[in-house]
């Protein structure tokens, strides 16, 4: 086990602890729950770091980092849904291009395709990890004296990020046409 799978497991590990701390969202829980939703979100950044740095890319690590990603993002969803923090129609859009993609990749690699992320891939996991960051604390803060309302750029971010989930969703059903007809 090395340490990017184990940042990866920790990221699993991590959302029950984070829906504990959600699932009564108080001002002071919510900040715990953003906490360790921000905790959880960085480990992604670090756990593909460190694999592609160190040369530690694993089989079980190619299946653990978006299997957590997922979880943590639909969790985090579904929570903000039920507390009225997330139309339901965004957070259906952005967990649909998750399960379309990744069955979309499953039948590409049994084909011997393998589609790789894209930049706007990565950008849209960015966005969503501020955006729901920003949705779990839900309210405002006022530093200098100036109102910042974080539920309004929470959900800006949540539609730029659904946005960019619609349009990498295209890319990857385009990538994936175009390699399977190249194998006929």
């Amino acid at each position: 086990m090395n340490l990017p799978n184990i940042l990866s497991i920790l990221r699993i590990i991590l959302i029950p602890l984070f829906i504990i701390f959600f699932s009564d969202p108080s001002v002071s829980r919510s900040q715990w729950a953003a906490l360790i939703f921000a905790i959880a979100s960085v480990t992604d950044w670090f756990d593909g770091y460190i694999a592609r740095k160190w040369g530690q890319v694993t089989l079980s690590g190619k299946f653990l980092d978006p299997v957590a990603d997922k979880l943590l993002v639909m969790s985090a969803l579904i929570m903000l849904v039920e507390i009225n923090r997330v139309s339901s129609w965004i957070a259906i859009i952005i967990i649909g291009r998750e399960l379309a993609i990744t069955g979309l990749r499953a039948i590409a690699s049994s084909v011997g395709v393998v589609i790789a992320a894209k930049e706007m891939g990565k950008y849209k996991t960015i966005m969503q990890m501020f955006s729901i960051t920003f949705l779990i604390l839900g309210y405002s803060v006022y530093p200098a004296g100036r109102q910042i309302d974080l539920h309004l750029l929470g959900t800006v971010g949540l539609w730029a990020a659904a946005l960019l989930s619609v349009i990498s969703a295209f890319d990857y059903f385009y990538r994936f046409w175009n390699n399977i007809t190249q194998l006929k």
